[in-house]
C-alpha cells in the first residue's frame, strides 16, 4: 500500500461496539491518533464525540469543556460504524411499531418458515415479533395465469408489474376502513408503521397508496415492504420491513443526539455510516434494514484492504475474536455477500457481508459436562467478567490465557475489581481452575477413567484453549473446505483483542502457514472505515428468463440503475473517474431456488447474451464451483437486478518504518506455558520494533489494545508497514494414545462432527433435487466397525439412530459379501428404513492390513418420488408396501468401484410393473442424488482415513468408543436423576385416531441409571400406513433423551447404552415386511414422541401430527407439512404455529406458492383459542386456507382429528385437528383424516390443525394471556452462512 498524503483537516473513523467505541484520527500534518474508550461510561455523554473532543483538545491545545458542543470547523470527514441497531434488536428496545397486512395475513411473520430455530428447545424459545398492534387491510393482488379457470377471473383488472409478469386485482384496496384501524393504532401512542401487501414487490401501488395516507395522518416513519427490499418471497421482506421501521427512528435519534453534540450540526462536514455490507453511505441514508453488521463490516474491509495482495490473489481468512464472541469471513478479492440473515430471530433480506459468528470469546465460559471441556456458548459479559476481573465471575477463555502466562497483568490498566482500581487477578483465576481440576478428577475417580495423577492447573487451562481452538476452526472449515476450497491455502488475518493469542494455534490446525496481524489490529473495524468506498445500490426484481427476447429489457435496467448510482454518488461531490458501478443479476435455474447473485466481472459480451457482460457463463462457471454440476438444457430465471455504485476516495493511511539496525529490544522475560510445558518467553513491544526484525517464537508482542503470542516452531517478522507477519511452523509431534485424555475427546468431538458436517455440504452441493439441495432433507453420519453411530450432522429428527440400524442390518446381512468398492442402497423397514422415498447410501472404510471395515459412512436422503399408486410416493391410503415405490434392502449400488447404472434404474422403474402403480417418476434426479451420496460418502473415507493416517488407527478407534461413552454417561446421568425425582417406574398411553393404542412402560434402574422402554401391549399391525417401522420408535427415543438430557452431547450409539426397548413383533411399531409404512414416519413417530414425554411428565402433547398436504395434476405437483400447537410445559406456554418434536419442515413462501403454483393462498394465521387451557397455556393451532384454480388431486395425511393432544397436571388438552374441502357450490365436507378427492377450479381447502395441551390447571397462578417475562435475551447470536445453512438444515 502506498505511503498516504496529509490530510488537509481532521480525519475521524470511529467505530463504536458494545463494550468499547474505537478512534482513529489522522491529523493535518500527517500524525495520527488511536484511541479507545469505553461506549457507556457516565463521565460522558456521547463516546464518539467524546473521541472527537480529546483528540482536538490535545492537537490544537485549546480547552473544549464537555458541556458545549464542538467547534467541528477543520473536520474533513466523520466516518462510523455502530451497533447501535444490533443492540436495539437483540435487546428489543426499538420503536413501538405497528404491521399492516393484507387480510388473512395477520400471523404471517409470527409463523415464518414455522420450523423452531433449536429441534431439542422443547420450549420453542424464540424471540417474539417486532410489532405490537396489527392491521388487516382489505387489497389482493394475485399472479396472472394464462391456464387458470378460477371464474370470474376474466373480468379482474390486470396490472403489469415491474418484474415483466402481470398480476390481477383480485380485491381493490379499501382505504376508508383502513382511516379508522390507523386512527386507533395512534390513539395508543404508535408512530412507526411497517407494511406488507403480497405481490407488492412486483407492483407496489397499494402499499404506496397506505404509505401516503399513514404519513398524512402522522406517522413519523413507514417502512413499505417494496421499497425498503423489492424482492420477492413476503416473510422475508415483511422481517426487514419491520426491523427497518422499529430500528430506524432509534438510529435517527442516535445520529441527532450525535450532531448536536456539535456547532451548527455538522452541517458542513461529510458524515459517513458503514452499511451492512461494506460499504458506507451519507448520515442522511443510513437506515436500520442496512445497519445491522455496521459495526463488524469496518473489520472485513479492513483486513481485506491490508492484507489482500491482487498479485499473487491468495485468499484470505478474517479472524476477528472478542469479548463475547469470534467473527469469521474469508475474501478472496471480492467482498463475499450473502443477500438474507437472520440475526436475534429476524431474517433481514438486504445485501450483508458473509460474516459467521461463533461462541467462541474471551469472555466465554468454562464447562467440564459428562466428561467433556465445554466452551460457551454462555458468556460472562463485562459485569461480573471473567474470574480474573475480581468480581466474582466464572472461568472463562481469558483466565485460562491469563493462568498459560500468555496475558501479562503489569500491561493491562489497573480498571478491575469492585473500584475498578486493581489489575487482572491471576490468583483468583488460579483459584478457579484447582476447583475445575478438582472436579475433573473427582468424575475420572468415580467413572475409572482418564490421568492417575492430579490434574495441574496449566493442564486443564490449556485442554481448554485447545477445546476453543477446535470449536473456532470449524467454522472456517465450513467456509473454505466444505465449499471446495483448501483452508491451507489462506492466510489467517486476525484482529480482535483475544485474536492474538489463538492465531498461531488455529492457523497451523487448519495447515495455513502465514498470520497476518495489523499494526492496527486492535482498532482494526475503524481502521477499515478510513479505507472503505461509499457505496450506493440499486435493485429492481424481475421475472424474466434469462435468453435473447429479454436482452434489451435487462439491459435498460441495468442502464436505468447504474445512471441512478452515478448521479446519487455525484451529488456526493464524486468525479465520473471515482465512480465505478458493477452489475449483478439474480440468476437460478427455472424451478429451482438455488439463486446464485452474479456478476459479469471476468465475463465479456458475447453475440449472444447482454450489453452489460455474459451473465449465463458467470452463473454456470460459479453454480459449477459451488455445486459440482450445472444443469443442462434448462432455462435461467432472473429474480432480480441489481447495481453496485462505488466512490473510492483513494484514501491510505500507512507511512512505512525505517529500519533500527539494531536487535529487538527485550522488554521483560516471563514463563509462559505451550505444548511442551513452561518456556522461558522473550516480551516485546510492538512500537519498539522496527521492519528489519524477527522474532522467533516462544515470543509475546504486546500492543496498546492486544496481545500477540508466537508460539514455538513460528516466526514474527514487521513489514515495511510496522504490520506482524508470522511464519507458521509444523509443530512438535503430538503422539496420541488409546487411552483416554478429556481434552482430546472434547476435540475428537468436534472432529468427528466435523466430518459429518463436511459429508452434508459435498451431498447439498452435488445433488440436484429441490429436497435434498434446497430443501436439505439428508442426514450424513459416521458409524463404528460394529455399524454404532458416532456423529449425525445434522440432526434431523426422524433420522437420529435410524441410520444406524440400517448399517448394523447390512453387516449382518451381507457378512463377508463386504468388500472396498463396494456402496450399499438399501431403504426397506425391515432393513433400518424410515420409509421408502428416504434412501440411504452406505459405504464401508476398508484400512490397509484390516481385513474387515473399520468405519462406516452413510447418507440418507429423501427422494422426491421412487414410483407407487401417487406421484411423490407418499399415498395417503397405501395399504402394502409395494404401492409406495422401489424397494432395497442390500442392493449393491457400486460394484468393484462401478456404479451399477442399469440395475438400479431397473429397480426404481420396477414398481410400474405393480396394477396401478408406477415407477419412478423423476428417474434422472434419482440416479444424480445417488451418485451425489456416493460423493458424499467418498468426501467421509477421505476424512476419517486422513484422521487415521494423523492420530492412528487404534487411537481414532478408541476415542470413537470414548465418545459413545461420553453420551452414554450423560443419559445414565439423567435418568438418575429422574428416578431420584419421581421414581423407578412410570408409563403412558395414547392412542392413533383409528384406536391404535400406543402404550409405555418405563422401568428404570437408579443405581446403574439404565431403564427399559417397553413398548408391549401396543396395538397390532394396521391395515394402512400408520405402521412404523422399528427404526422409527429408535429414532423418537433417541430424540426424547436428547431433549430430557437438556444439553449438547455427542447424539450417537451411547445414548441407547443405557436403554433396552422391548417392541412387540407384529405391532404397529415393528410390522411385517409388506405392511405400508409412509404414515408411521411423519404420523406414528410423533405420537411415540408424545406417549415418551407423557410417561416422564415433561410436558403436555404437541399437535402429534405433520399435517401432510400434497396437490397436483399431469403439470404440476407440490408437497408440504403444516405446523401446528407446541405442548406447554412446567414453567413455558406453548408456541403457536410451529413445527414439532420429529419434524421441521420449512413451508413455502406465500408469494413463491402463488407464483409457481395454480393456487391462491386465502388464508394463514394462528387458530386462536385452539391450544389447550392450563396454567401454562397449549400453543394454538393454525389455520390454512387454499383455493385451487385448476383441476387437481387433493391428498391428505393428517392425525389427531379423533384424539386430543393431551394436557398434562390438570391442564386441559388441545383442539383436534379438522379437514374441510368448501366446494365452489357451496357444500362444506369434512374430508376426514386421510384422503384423496378430486378438486375443482374455486374449491377452497381449509386446513385447522391441532393445539397443544396446556400444563397445570387453568386456575392455578391464573391462564395469562402472554407470557409473564419476556425471553430474555441472548449474549450470544449466532449469525452467517454457516449459522444459515445449519439452521435451514435443521428446518427441512
Amino acid at each position: 500500500m502506498a505511503a498516504a498524503a496529509s490530510p488537509r483537516g481532521f480525519q475521524f473513523a470511529i467505530d463504536r461496539g458494545g463494550t468499547f467505541t474505537d478512534v482513529f484520527a489522522r491529523c493535518p500534518g500527517g500524525r495520527v491518533r488511536v484511541l479507545k474508550l469505553l461506549s457507556e461510561d457516565p463521565g460522558y455523554g456521547d463516546a464518539p464525540t467524546e473521541g472527537i473532543r480529546r483528540v482536538l483538545e490535545e492537537e490544537r491545545g485549546v480547552a473544549m469543556p464537555r458541556d458545549q458542543p464542538l467547534d467541528a470547523s477543520g473536520i474533513e470527514w466523520i466516518r462510523m460504524g455502530t451497533t447501535v441497531a444490533t443492540n436495539a434488536l437483540l435487546e428489543r428496545r426499538g420503536e413501538r411499531l405497528a404491521l399492516l397486512v393484507t387480510r388473512g395475513f395477520r400471523d404471517l411473520l409470527h409463523i415464518g418458515s414455522q420450523a423452531r430455530p433449536h429441534i431439542f428447545d422443547l420450549e420453542v424459545a424464540m424471540p417474539e415479533v417486532l410489532y405490537e398492534e396489527v392491521i388487516e387491510v382489505d387489497e389482493r393482488l394475485i399472479p396472472h395465469q394464462p391456464g387458470c379457470r378460477l371464474p370470474g377471473t376474466e373480468t379482474l383488472p390486470l396490472l403489469e408489474g415491474s418484474t415483466g409478469a402481470s398480476l390481477l386485482v383480485k380485491q381493490p384496496l379499501e382505504l376508508s376502513a383502513l382511516r379508522h384501524e390507523l386512527e386507533r393504532v395512534l390513539a395508543r401512542g404508535i408512530r412507526s408503521l411497517a407494511v406488507l401487501l403480497l405481490h407488492s414487490y412486483a407492483w407496489p401501488g397499494h402499499e404506496e397508496q397506505v404509505g401516503a395516507l399513514a404519513r398524512e395522518m402522522g406517522f413519523q416513519h413507514v417502512s413499505l415492504s417494496a421499497k425498503v427490499t423489492p424482492m420477492v418471497r413476503a416473510v422475508p421482506r415483511g422481517y426487514t420491513a419491520c426491523a427497518d421501521a422499529y430500528l430506524t427512528p432509534c438510529i435517527h435519534r442516535y445520529l441527532e443526539s450525535f450532531r448536536a453534540g456539535f456547532a451548527h450540526q455538522l452541517q458542513e462536514v461529510p458524515v459517513l455510516f458503514m452499511r451492512s455490507d461494506g460499504g458506507l453511505t451519507p448520515m442522511q441514508h443510513f437506515s436500520g434494514a442496512r445497519a445491522i453488521l455496521s459495526g463488524p463490516a469496518g473489520g472485513v474491509v479492513g483486513y481485506a484492504v491490508t492484507t489482500y495482495h491482487h498479485q499473487d490473489g491468495q485468499p484470505v481468512i478474517g479472524f476477528d475474536m472478542g469479548g463475547t464472541s469470534t467473527d469469521v469471513s474469508r475474501y478472496a478479492g471480492e467482498y463475499e455477500h450473502v443477500f438474507e440473515a437472520s440475526t436475534a430471530g429476524v431474517s433481514i433480506q438486504a445485501p450483508q457481508l458473509d460474516i459467521n459468528t461463533v461462541a467462541a470469546g474471551g469472555g466465554s465460559r468454562l464447562f467440564f459436562r459428562s466428561g467433556l471441556y465445554v466452551v460457551g456458548p454462555e458468556s460472562a459479559g463485562a459485569h461480573p467478567g471473567p474470574a480474573c476481573y475480581r468480581k466474582g465471575g466464572p472461568l472463562t477463555v481469558t483466565d485460562a490465557n491469563l493462568c498459560l502466562g500468555r496475558l501479562l497483568p503489569e500491561y493491562f490498566p489497573r480498571i478491575f475489581g469492585p473500584g475498578e482500581d486493581q489489575p487482572l487477578c491471576r490468583e483468583a483465576a488460579a483459584r478457579a481452575f484447582q476447583d475445575m481440576a478438582a472436579r475433573i478428577d473427582a468424575f475420572h475417580a468415580s467413572t475409572g477413567t482418564g490421568a492417575r495423577r492430579p490434574l495441574s492447573v496449566e493442564e486443564v487451562a490449556m485442554g481448554f484453549v485447545r477445546v476453543a481452538n477446535e470449536a473456532m476452526c470449524r467454522p472456517i472449515r465450513a467456509l473454505t473446505q466444505a465449499r471446495g476450497h483448501d483452508a491451507a491455502r489462506h492466510v489467517l488475518a486476525c484482529f480482535g483483542g483475544a485474536g492474538g493469542q489463538h492465531a498461531c494455534a488455529i492457523a497451523r490446525t487448519l495447515g495455513m502457514s502465514r498470520v497476518f496481524i495489523h499494526k492496527y489490529s486492535g482498532i482494526l473495524s475503524a481502521f477499515g472505515l478510513a479505507l472503505a468506498d461509499v457505496v450506493h445500490e440499486a435493485q429492481t426484481p424481475c421475472a424474466l428468463r434469462y435468453e435473447p427476447p429479454a436482452f434489451p429489457r435487462l439491459d435498460q435496467r441495468i442502464a436505468a440503475l447504474e445512471q441512478e448510482c452515478r448521479d446519487v454518488l455525484q451529488a456526493q461531490g464524486f468525479t465520473g473517474e471515482q465512480i465505478h458501478t458493477e452489475a449483478f443479476l439474480h440468476l437460478r435455474y427455472e424451478g429451482t431456488d438455488c439463486a446464485l447473485m452474479c456478476s459479469a466481472k471476468g465475463h465479456p459480451p458475447t453475440p449472444s447474451s447482454c450489453h452489460a457482460g455474459d451473465f449465463l457463463a458467470a452463473f454456470t462457471n460459479r453454480y459449477l464451483v459451488e455445486f459440482g454440476f450445472t444443469i443442462a438444457d434448462r432455462p435461467v430465471v432472473v429474480d432480480d437486478v441489481r447495481v453496485r455504485g462505488t466512490g473510492s476516495s483513494g484514501i491510505t493511511c500507512e507511512t512505512p518504518l525505517a529500519p533500527s539496525g539494531k536487535p529487538p529490544h527485550v522488554e521483560t522475560v516471563t514463563r509462559c506455558y505451550f505444548e511442551e510445558g513452561y518456556l522461558e518467553t522473550p516480551v516485546f513491544l510492538l512500537e519498539e520494533l522496527a521492519c528489519d526484525h524477527t522474532i522467533p517464537g516462544p515470543a509475546i508482542i504486546i500492543d496498546k489494545n492486544s496481545t500477540i503470542v508466537v508460539e514455538p516452531g513460528c516466526s514474527a517478522s514487521l513489514t515495511r508497514f510496522g504490520d506482524i507477519c508470522i511464519a507458521v511452523g509444523s509443530g512438535p509431534p503430538q503422539p496420541l494414545g488409546p487411552q483416554l485424555d478429556p481434552v482430546q475427546l472434547s476435540i475428537f468431538s468436534h472432529r468427528f462432527m466435523s466430518i459429518a458436517e463436511q459429508m452434508g455440504r459435498i451431498l447439498q452441493r452435488t445433488a440436484i433435487s429441490t429436497n435434498i439441495k434446497e430443501r436439505l432433507d439428508f442426514s450424513c453420519a459416521l458409524f463404528g466397525p460394529d455399524g454404532g453411530l458416532v456423529s449425525n450432522a445434522p440432526h434431523i429428527p426422524v433420522h437420529l439412530g435410524a441410520m444406524q440400524e440400517t448399517v448394523q442390518f447390512q453387516i449382518r446381512n451381507l457378512g463377508e459379501d463386504l468388500h472396498e468398492g463396494d456402496v450399499i442402497l438399501s431403504n426397506h423397514p425391515c432393513a433400518g428404513g424410515s420409509h421408502l422415498p428416504d434412501l440411504t447410501v452406505i459405504t464401508p472404510v476398508f484400512w490397509p492390513g484390516v481385513p474387515k471395515p473399520v468405519f462406516f459412512v452413510a447418507s440418507r436422503g429423501h427422494h422426491a418420488d421412487i414410483g407407487g399408486i401417487t406421484p411423490g410416493s407418499m399415498p395417503p391410503h397405501s395399504r402394502t408396501l409395494q404401492e409406495e415405490g422401489a424397494v432395497f434392502i442390500s442392493f449393491k449400488l457400486v460394484k468393484d468401484g462401478i456404479f451399477q447404472e442399469e440395475a438400479v434404474r431397473e429397480a426404481l422403474l420396477a414398481p410400474g410393473r405393480v396394477p396401478g402403480c408406477s415407477g419412478s417418476r423423476n428417474l434422472r434426479d434419482n440416479l444424480s442424488d445417488l451418485r451425489a451420496q456416493v460423493a458424499a460418502n467418498q468426501k467421509g473415507i477421505q476424512l476419517v482415513t486422513g484422521l487415521i493416517r494423523l492420530h492412528g488407527l487404534p487411537a481414532v478407534q478408541a476415542y470413537m468408543a470414548h465418545i459413545q461413552a461420553n453420551a452414554e454417561v450423560a443419559v445414565r446421568e439423567m435418568l438418575k436423576g429422574f428416578a431420584a425425582r419421581w421414581g423407578s417406574a412410570v408409563e403412558a398411553e395414547d392412542s392413533m385416531d383409528d384406536g391404535s393404542p400406543i402404550r409405555l412402560r418405563v422401568q428404570v434402574d437408579p443405581q446403574e441409571g439404565s431403564a427399559v422402554f417397553d413398548f408391549s401391549g401396543s396395538g397390532p399391525e394396521v391395515y394402512g400406513n400408520c405402521n412404523a417401522p422399528r427404526a422409527i420408535t429408535l429414532s423418537a427415543l433417541i430424540y426424547c433423551l436428547r431433549c430430557m438430557v437438556g444439553q449438547d452431547i455427542p447424539l450417537n450409539q451411547g445414548c441407547l447404552a443405557p436403554v433396552r426397548v422391548v417392541i412387540p413383533k407384529g405391532s404397529i411399531l415393528d410390522p411385517s415386511p409388506e405392511a405400508a409404512v409412509v404414515g408411521g414416519n411423519v404420523l406414528t413417530s410423533q405420537r411415540v414422541v408424545d406417549v415418551i414425554f407423557r410417561a416422564f411428565g415433561v410436558c403436555a402433547a404437541s399437535q402429534g401430527c405433520m399435517n401432510n398436504v400434497t396437490f397436483g395434476n399431469q403439470r404440476v405437483g407440490y408437497y408440504e407439512t403444516v405446523a401446528g400447537g407446541a405442548g406447554a410445559g412446567p414453567c413455558w406456554h406453548g408456541r403457536s404455529g410451529v413445527h414439532t418434536h420429529m419434524t421441521n419442515t420449512r413451508i413455502t413462501d406465500p408469494e413463491v406458492l402463488e407464483q409457481r403454483y395454480p393456487v391462491v393462498l386465502q388464508r394463514f394465521e394462528l387458530r386462536r383459542g385452539s391450544g389447550g387451557a392450563g396454567r401454562f397455556r397449549g400453543g394454538d393451532g393454525v389455520i390454512r386456507e387454499l383455493l385451487f384454480r385448476e383441476q387437481m388431486v387433493l391428498s391428505v395425511l393428517s392425525e389427531r382429528r379423533t384424539v386430543r393432544p393431551y394436557g398434562l397436571q390438570g391442564g386441559s388438552p388441545g383442539a383436534l385437528g379438522l379437514n374441510l374441502l368448501l366446494r365452489h357450490d357451496g357444500r362444506t365436507i369434512n374430508l376426514g383424516a386421510k384422503t384423496s378427492v378430486p378438486v375443482e377450479p374455486g374449491d377452497v381447502f381449509r386446513l385447522q390443525t391441532p393445539g397443544g395441551g396446556g400444563f397445570g390447571p387453568p386456575g392455578d397462578g391464573g391462564d395469562p394471556q402472554e407470557a409473564t417475562e419476556p425471553l430474555a435475551p441472548r449474549r450470544f447470536t449466532e449469525r452467517g452462512s454457516v449459522f444459515e445453512y445449519r439452521r435451514a438444515q435443521e428446518g427441512v
